[in-house]
């Protein structure tokens, strides 16, 4: 049987500038999907570009091979990613002048 779950590593948080989520430990699990929600916009045009960081330690980060995923106003993005050794973080930066972002994000991970 397949184990599965859920985290949530950022809860109606809001951001400015460049951010990375609380990393979370995945060593067990084969596949991981992200899910980016966009609540709400603030302080002019907003954009939100985010990549998935790996790491062996939970201290040291690297980007994974995959390309950044963009948004542009609220709305649910979402993205798998494998091969991605023990730990996973999203980094990001919200583009825009006096611009923030309110989000909510997801890790789902199984084995």
């Amino acid at each position: 049987m397949r184990q599965s779950l859920t985290a949530v590593l950022e809860r109606n948080t809001t951001v400015r500038g460049d951010f990375a989520t609380e990393p979370y430990e995945v060593a067990w699990a084969s596949e991981a999907r992200w899910f980016v929600q966009v609540l709400s916009a603030a302080g002019g045009p907003a954009e939100l570009d985010v990549v998935t960081q790996v790491s062996p330690d939970g201290i040291t980060w690297c980007d994974h091979e995959e390309a950044p995923h963009a948004t542009a106003g609220p709305g649910l993005t979402s993205w798998t990613v494998r091969e991605f050794g023990h730990w996973l973080r999203l980094r990001g930066r919200v583009r825009g002048d006096d611009a923030e972002v309110k989000l909510r994000v997801y890790l789902a991970a199984k084995s």
